[in-house]
């Protein structure tokens, strides 16, 4: 390593870019994860939502806010 701090800057400043170029990644890949995740959500409430119709219930279960609200 060197003493020269225009270069130390540099070396520095190159980290960052890296680790910012990684996390960027990371979140790009989080980003269709959600995604994926969010449709696979959506189509279990349709499906309990149709077996709660099914079995009499007035309310479909994605249509109730939780006992909390």
């Amino acid at each position: 390593m060197t003493d020269d701090p225009i270069t130390r800057l540099e070396e520095t400043i190159a980290h960052l870019a890296h680790t910012v170029d990684e996390l960027s990644d990371i979140v790009a890949r989080q980003e269709g994860e959600i995604g994926v995740l969010k449709r696979r959500v959506q189509v279990l409430l349709e499906r309990e939502a149709g077996r709660e119709l099914d079995s009499g219930g007035t309310v479909p279960v994605a249509d109730q806010k939780p006992p909390h609200w």
